[in-house]
């Protein structure tokens, strides 16, 4: 089966999906890919630069969610081989493609973090799933399995970032 030129001879990945399938499949992840960098980078901003009295545990949380985050960045871009594709190459590809948009405020108050970052995930478990429907067009199951285990890891994040920033009295964060 025949590769777009922009699939280097030595990169051209053997697969029985018809290209269109591959540039669909990997348009979607590549984009996935981006936001999942972009999403991590914040979270860890987050964790960094987190304060106040729940510091501890936030500080922990978060940097569990990044690594999470983070352990998702391979697979995507090695589903996007697997299928014949390309992936990311840059920082630049990154920022051209990313739809979680940065926080480079030099204070964000812990609860705000903690929203932000809540609605980022909700945000990514819905491109999760527009890519879920892609996939399943172009009969991907495996790209699909993988999806279904990234939106439930991405829904746990986001009940958690929720209940870790609910304001249950005048005192709290």
């Amino acid at each position: 089966m025949s590769k777009a030129k922009s699939v280097a001879s030595d990169l051209d990945t053997p697969t029985d999906l018809p290209q269109e399938a591959v540039d669909k499949i990997s348009a979607a992840l590549n984009t996935l890919l981006a936001d999942a960098f972009a999403l991590y980078l914040k979270t860890k901003n987050f964790h960094w630069h987190i304060s106040g009295r729940h510091f501890r545990d936030y500080h922990l949380m978060l940097d569990e969610q990044s690594d999470q985050i983070f352990a998702t960045t391979d697979e995507l871009a090695e589903r996007v081989r697997k299928v014949g594709g390309v992936t990311l190459k840059s920082i630049g590809q990154i920022a051209k493609l990313q739809t979680i948009k940065d926080n480079d405020e030099d204070y964000v108050p812990p609860r705000e973090m903690l929203r932000e970052l809540m609605n980022d995930n909700k945000k990514m478990a819905a491109a999760m799933r527009k890519a879920h429907e892609i996939v399943d067009d172009c009969k991907d199951a495996a790209t699909a399995g993988l999806l279904e285990n990234f939106i439930d890891e991405t829904e746990k994040r986001t009940w958690f970032l929720f209940e870790a920033s609910r304001v249950e009295g005048k005192n709290e964060e």
